[in-house]
């Protein structure tokens, strides 16, 4: 059942996490949006499954305790985000380089805003294990 909460759309046909398992067998998630792109990344890998949705789920209740903001892609032209939490920990990044720094901006502004939303109306809308 998909649901609408501060004009994003979580649920069934809306956002999605998804994790996803290496070659190592280890999880990592992924958050797309509704079109299927990619919104965000988890930094961290976790042996099993549910170690990995419990460290999503821990990332949504913390939206308001994140930290980081937008910086220069290393590794590409343009700009990238990363959410860190009160230790300094990064524990979220953008999945692609921004051209342009407003709209990175406006990309990470969107995800703490989402994490807040999944974190308020308790839906955490999985995705199928890739």
């Amino acid at each position: 059942m998909a649901r609408e909460a501060g004009g994003i759309v979580v649920g069934s046909s809306g956002t999605r996490c998804h994790i996803d398992i290496d070659e190592d067998g280890w999880y990592a998630w992924r958050l797309t949006a509704n079109n299927g792109r990619v919104i965000a990344l988890g930094v961290g890998t976790y042996r099993e499954d549910t170690q990995c949705r419990a460290a999503f789920e821990a990332l949504c209740s913390d939206a308001g305790k994140l930290v980081g903001g937008v910086q220069h892609a290393a590794e590409a032209n343009g700009w990238v985000w990363r959410a860190r939490d009160a230790g300094g920990r990064t524990r979220a990044v953008s999945a692609r380089a921004y051209e342009r720094h407003s709209t990175c901006q406006a990309a990470y502004d969107r995800f703490r805003m989402l994490l807040g939303v999944l974190a308020e109306t308790g839906i955490i809308p999985w995705g199928d294990t890739a």
